[in-house]
Formats: C-alpha cells, sequence, structure tokens
C-alpha cells in the first residue's frame, strides 16, 4: 500500500527529514501559557505526533489532511500578544480545516521553524495534487493502521471484523469470512496490506456502476471509443466534440496501457472518471470565473457575514481577528466591524452591551489588509457600524488611511460622479467602507464640505434597529427614539460608494433615486416589505445595494434561511459565518460557483427594473420556463459513522431540498437502509417541479434514520442547480461545517428537463 510519505521522502527532503526526526518547540495559548512539546512528523507522513515530556505515555495526534494553511510570524492575536518576547521569525500557526482552535508555535531557531512551515507546506501541496486513486489508498492504509492493535503489519480475521464495523459496515460474518480467504493469498490467517487492499477492493465492488460499464459495452470487457462517445452523449447529455474529449478520459483516466493503445477504457478506467471531478455533479466549467464582471455592484449577489468578529454567540462569545481571517479565506466579500469608544483614545470592535470580549479597530483592518484578496482580487466591504464618539472616529479614519493605504477607495472612480455603481470589475482589489456619510458624493466631489467639519447624522444601526414587530408582540410599547450622531469628516470621506441611510418605503427611494445609498433591514423587516410588495423590492434591488442581517433575537448566532432575501435580489445577505448549518450550507453553495470569488451575478430579470419579477408569482415572466428535475438516488460510498457508539451502524437515507422562490420549496426523502453506511443501494427515484430554475439551489442531506428520536446528521452537499451536470454523477460529501469527508460519497443519475 503506497504511501504518500514514502514518495515524498524519497526524493531526500530536508525539511521532512528534520521533521521526522522531531522538534521540541512551545506550544502557545496565551501570553501566560506557554508549554514545551516534542513534536514529531510519523513514517506514514500524514500524521504529526507530540507530546510534554512530563505527560509519560500521553500524547495527541493531528493529520496533515486537517492542516489548511500555516501562517508564519506574528499572524494570530495569540502570537501578536508575545511579540515581544519571540521574534516573528520563529512563530507560526498551523490553521485547521474544521472549527477547532488553531495551533501556535514557536520554534527554537528560525532554522527549526523553517523547516517545518516548508515541510508542512510540502506536504499539504503533495495532498492536494493526489489522484483519486491515492487518496482512496491512503484513506485505506489509515484504516488498516487504525484495525492493527498490535502494529504487526497484519490482521487476522477478528480485527478485520473490527474494522468493519469501525468502517460503517454490518456483514455476514460467512460472506466477510469468505472474502477474508479469497485475499488471504498468503495463507497465512492474516492479510498484509496489499492483501488488505484486495480484500478492501471486493467488499467495496460497484455492481451499480458495472451495470452502467456492461449497459454500454459491446464486449462485456471494455468501452470502446465508440461505446464511451455514446455513453457522453445518450446518458451524460454532452454536447460539443465529444470525440475529443472521449479521447482526453481514456488518456486521463485509463490505468492500462494496453488499454490506452486500443483506444479503450476498462472499468477499472470508468471508476475512476466517474469518481473525478469531470464525473462529480457540479459542472468544472462552473468553477472557475464565467459570469460578466463588468456590472455594476448591484447585479450581483456578495457573499456577506455579520458580526465578523465573534466565533461563538452573541453575548459571552469571544471577539477574535480570525473571525475576519476565516470569513475572507472562505471568499467572504463584505464583512462587518462594530466599533466602540476603547481607552488610550484607541476604537475597539466588540459585540456592545455584552459579555463578548473586545479587540482592537486597527487589528481588525490590518487583518482585512492581509487577508482581502488572498482568495479573491474582486472588493471588499467593510460594512462599519460607528458607536464611537468623533475623536475616535478620526481614529479610525487614520487607521483606515495608514493601515489600507491606496488600497482603500477614497474617492470615485476617475474623480466623476457617475450614475450608476462600478463594478466588480472597476473595483478590483479595492476596499470600500459602508458607513453613514455626511452629504453625498456631488457635494464630496464638487468640494463644497470643508477641510475640517464635523456633521449631525441619523443614528441608523444595527442596536437601533432592534425588531420593532417582535417587540410589539411580546406586548412591549416602546417608540424607538431616532437620535442624531455627530460624524467626523475624516470618517465619512471614508465611505464613497456605500453610504448607508434610513429606509422610508420603495416609493420615496425609486423619487429620491440615488445609486450610492444602502439600506439595511433585520430579516423580520425584510420578510414583510417582501409579503407586501415583493416586485418592487426586486425592482429596489435592481438599483441600489441592500443589506439584510439576523434579528437581534438570534443571540446564539443562529442563520435565517438566506434564500427568501436572495429570492427578492438583496445582495449583501448578511449570515453568521462561525454557525455551521443549512444557512451556510446555502451561502457556499451560491458562492461555490464563478471562481468562488464572492460575487454572483443575480438572474437578468432581476437586473432589468422594467421586468417586473415578483418572487410569488414566477409564471408572470415574459421568458417563464420552468422545468422538471428528476434525481435517483442510486447508493452510497464509505458513509461516516456519527454514533460514537461502539456497535452503531448507519441507517442512512438521503434528502433532497430544493430551495428557491416559495413555488419552488420542496423536500424528498429516499427509504433509508438499514445498518449499512458503508455501500447502501437505493435506486430511489424523486421528481421536483422548479418554476424559477435561475434562483434555485439544490442541497442533499445525508442522515442516520432512528426512529425513536430526531436524525443525526451524517453529510450533505449544497450546489445551485445551474452548475449540475446531468446523467451518472457523484457526490462529494461535505461535513456539517463544509470541510470534506472524502471519499465519502453518493451516486445520482440526474435528469433536467423543460415542463412540458
Amino acid at each position: 500500500m503506497a504511501s504518500t510519505g514514502s514518495g515524498i521522502r524519497s526524493q531526500g527532503d530536508d525539511n521532512l527529514q528534520s521533521m521526522l526526526v522531531g522538534t521540541v518547540m512551545r506550544k502557545i495559548k496565551s501570553r501566560t501559557w506557554k508549554k514545551q512539546r516534542y513534536f514529531k512528523l510519523q513514517d506514514d507522513c500524514m500524521t504529526i505526533w507530540y507530546k510534554s515530556k512530563k505527560a509519560g505515555n500521553a500524547h495527541s495526534t493531528f493529520s496533515v489532511n486537517d492542516v489548511e494553511a500555516i501562517r508564519e510570524g506574528h499572524q494570530s492575536e495569540v502570537l501578536l500578544s508575545i511579540a515581544d518576547e519571540f521574534p516573528a521569525d520563529r512563530c507560526f500557526t498551523l490553521v485547521f480545516r474544521s472549527r477547532r482552535s488553531n495551533l501556535d508555535l514557536v520554534a527554537e531557531s528560525a532554522e527549526e521553524a523553517q523547516s517545518w512551515i516548508k515541510g508542512m507546506r510540502k506536504l499539504i501541496e503533495s495532498l492536494e495534487n493526489m489522484g483519486e486513486r491515492e487518496k482512496l489508498d491512503q484513506w485505506i492504509g489509515d484504516w488498516f493502521k487504525k484495525a492493527d492493535k498490535n502494529n504487526d503489519g497484519r490482521m487476522n480475521f477478528k480485527e478485520v471484523q473490527d474494522l468493519l464495523r469501525m468502517m460503517n459496515v454490518d456483514m455476514n460474518e460467512h460472506h466477510a469470512l469468505r472474502l477474508f480467504m479469497m485475499a488471504d493469498k498468503s495463507q497465512t490467517g492474516s492479510l498484509e496490506d496489499d492483501e488488505f487492499v484486495l480484500f478492501y477492493k471486493m467488499l467495496t465492488e460497484r455492481e451499480d456502476i458495472l451495470r452502467v460499464f456492461q449497459e454500454y459495452s459491446t464486449d462485456g470487457q471494455k468501452l470502446s471509443q465508440s461505446d464511451l462517445e455514446d455513453f457522453l452523449r445518450e446518458e451524460q447529455l454532452e454536447r460539443g466534440d465529444v470525440h475529443q474529449h472521449a479521447q482526453q478520459l481514456i488518456e486521463g483516466y485509463e490505468p492500462s496501457d494496453t488499454a490506452k493503445l486500443l483506444k479503450a477504457m476498462t472499468f477499472d478506467g470508468f471508476l475512476m472518471y466517474l469518481g473525478s471531478s469531470e464525473g462529480s455533479i457540479f459542472n468544472p466549467q462552473r468553477r472557475g470565473i464565467f459570469q460578466d464582471m463588468t456590472r455594476p455592484l448591484c447585479h450581483y449577489f456578495i457573499s456577506s457575514s455579520h458580526n465578523t468578529y465573534l466565533m461563538e454567540d452573541q453575548l459571552r462569545g469571544q471577539s477574535s481577528v480570525e473571525g475576519y481571517i476565516r470569513a475572507l479565506n472562505r471568499g467572504c466579500r463584505c464583512v462587518e466591524v462594530d466599533c466602540w469608544d476603547g481607552a488610550n483614545g484607541e476604537p475597539i470592535v466588540y459585540h456592545g452591551h455584552t459579555l463578548t470580549s473586545k479587540i482592537l479597530f486597527k487589528d481588525v483592518v490590518n487583518a482585512v489588509l492581509n487577508y482581502a484578496f488572498k482568495v479573491s482580487e474582486y472588493p471588499v466591504i467593510l460594512s462599519i457600524e460607528n458607536h464611537c464618539c468623533v475623536e475616535q472616529q478620526r481614529v479610525m479614519a487614520q487607521h483606515l488611511n495608514h493601515i489600507l493605504g491606496d488600497k482603500l477607495l477614497k474617492s470615485t472612480l476617475e474623480g466623476k460622479v457617475s450614475s450608476r455603481l462600478p463594478s466588480p470589475e472597476d473595483l478590483k482589489g479595492k476596499i470600500l467602507v459602508k458607513a453613514k456619510k455626511i452629504g453625498g458624493l456631488e457635494e464630496n466631489c464638487n468640494g463644497i464640505l470643508g477641510d475640517s467639519f464635523t456633521g449631525l447624522v441619523s443614528d441608523e444601526d444595527e442596536a437601533a434597529e432592534i425588531d420593532e414587530e417582535n417587540l410589539h408582540r411580546d406586548s412591549v410599547r416602546r417608540r424607538m427614539k431616532k437620535s442624531k450622531q455627530r460624524l467626523s469628516k475624516e470618517l465619512s470621506d471614508c465611505v464613497v460608494y456605500c453610504k448607508s441611510v434610513h429606509f422610508i418605503s420603495f416609493r420615496h427611494s425609486q423619487s429620491h433615486f440615488k445609486f450610492y445609498e444602502v439600506t439595511s433591514f433585520t430579516e423580520s423587516k425584510a420578510r414583510k416589505h417582501l409579503r407586501e410588495a415583493g416586485a418592487e423590492f426586486v425592482c429596489h434591488n435592481s438599483r441600489q445595494l441592500t443589506r439584510i442581517y439576523p434579528t437581534g433575537f438570534r443571540t446564539d448566532s443562529s442563520n435565517f434561511n438566506p434564500q427568501e432575501m436572495w429570492n427578492a435580489g438583496c445582495q449583501i445577505v448578511a449570515l453568521n459565518f462561525q454557525t455551521a448549518g443549512e444557512g451556510m450550507d446555502l451561502n457556499d453553495g451560491l458562492f461555490s460557483q464563478n471562481g468562488q470569488c464572492g460575487y454572483v451575478l443575480k438572474p437578468s430579470f432581476m437586473r432589468d427594473n422594467e421586468k417586473r419579477f415578483d418572487p410569488d408569482m414566477p409564471q408572470k415572466r415574459d421568458d417563464y420556463q420552468p422545468v422538471v428535475l428528476t434525481i435517483q438516488v442510486i447508493s452510497g460510498q464509505q458513509l461516516p459513522k456519527v454514533n460514537i457508539k461502539k456497535d452503531s451502524i448507519v441507517d442512512p437515507l438521503v434528502r433532497v431540498e430544493i430551495h428557491g422562490v416559495p413555488m419552488d420549496q420542496a423536500k424528498q426523502e429516499t427509504r433509508y437502509i438499514e445498518n449499512n453506511g458503508f455501500n447502501p443501494v437505493w435506486y430511489d427515484t424523486l421528481h421536483f417541479t422548479i418554476h424559477a430554475p435561475e434562483l434555485a439551489i439544490v442541497r442533499f442531506v445525508v442522515e442516520d434514520y432512528d426512529k425513536t428520536s430526531k436524525n443525526d446528521f451524517v453529510g450533505q452537499y449544497t450546489l445551485p442547480l445551474s452548475c449540475m451536470q446531468q446523467g451518472y454523477r457523484h457526490i462529494h460529501l461535505l461535513s456539517r461545517d463544509g470541510t470534506s469527508i472524502s471519499p465519502s460519497s453518493l451516486f445520482v443519475h440526474v435528469r433536467i428537463k423543460d415542463l412540458e
């Protein structure tokens, strides 16, 4: 069983050799918690092992696969807090894919730090470049090591039985023993690693794919190029040069050189193609940036975060610059900064009037500078909730100007006032401030306002926008006092195209239209407008930006369903990025397309204010064309075990959810399969009629059925209907927080047809 590690080590990499020997480093948790730990890369080059010198045999491990990135120097709050004690060239941070805490480390020397930084990056890169077969071999190898309790490199039948339960399969003992004996080529009563691979392959024979293969194979042994072309045309519904594509697939996925010479694909090659990104449900052509990025900002949905500084709940949670780093690294393009007066004249960021911890405004701005454009070059919007006095507002403006420099948009493009918002393309590499502003663009561009000036603006912010309907519902009669706030010109000047204004009515917005004004609504006020004037809401959003944020009563940082806000064309739908679940799945799904750049072009009927699209009545569109989506859920592969009880096996079912306009909201489920999370087979067919396919998002959810209580979550995958490939496709499942749980997958057949 070839491991990734052996392949890397054979190249004689000095950094990896140093990691294999091991290093003593300091693990840092706070300014006062700094403990020495011995860190060592295991021989598999996949596992980091570490322990305290005083801990006896106790140790901890983590997989290289769990590490998303390495940050050099003082790039975390913890390492910044000890910057005066340890130089930056000895410090680094390991960032994990899941929501577990990062690992802050200080090496004994700059050279040792570089060995680990470069070595870890090489290991991560090698994992990312692995083919599907290598990933599967690695996964099998990991299971072999887990089950080989006595570490003798062999596995007896009892160990194999234990392994099957760990792998989520409840298999008949006689059948398992028969496969075991067939795989035991050496007839020693135990399996070595290669024999275990053979056992695994017999265990995971894909009869579902074999059935498809044989249907299109002329001789039942292989797919000729002509057979493969027929499959691509008839099942995968591919257009264009199918002949050339078939050649490319054979060249790219066929493991047999003999078959390649015959211009044919064996069953192994067919399996590898269907398990690849080309065989997945997500259309690879929609992965990169494919949309027109030259339209006004208000014509795009924009990935947006609420209370970005919070890592947990809204009352006692930790505030951290890590929240900004994680959101920006997920493609978020609008982050929120709640600013309050701090000690020593330095503005702070936290959730006001709560017990959440506090961070410095300037540290937030530094984090934005460092991470704004790492995953997307399109503009970032800083949505500032300003509660500071005039003096500290001036300090905020100084930090914005000094830290961001020419990345901060300080004036209109080319110094002119246009009649519409600039495009994401126009604003590449720029950071925009959304906040209150004295006057408008016209006065600012014409120099009407003096150099030193403060002005009164209405105090419209989230704290003042506590949902009045909910207050009335609780029989509390309070008149929300609309106070005035003094605003410094310096901070006002940082606002160009995103001036926050109070919403009066859609009629008022239309007659007093200023393209650079942004209105904000709580989710419940947005729903009220959507119910009462859906078409007007869509029309309003074709001209200017709207931000929606969670009601103040979501103290647990839960999320509303963003889809209903996208149905109205709202661009800045701000979610709590730190909270996994349906809301973030939909957000990740929508923004998984177009290069994951954080901007998705709205459908044409939402960009043209003459078309009057009503989300409650999509059938009244001129270009109305509903579709029927048919999904046959065929099988599942290596679903993760979710119940920690040793003898528990998953009883999986699959739910397919359609999220879209109200007429399209729908959910259907397969049967549940008893005691088989390893290779369940359904062949259940689900049908959906979709009236606004351009807005529809499809979410696949796998659950462990429980007749006595709520089903347990197993995995999910969410994508726009417009990005779905038809035909036989694999769905590579994700965890609750959106990270890969490879090799867990579903195998489905997809058809999308116009409704007759």
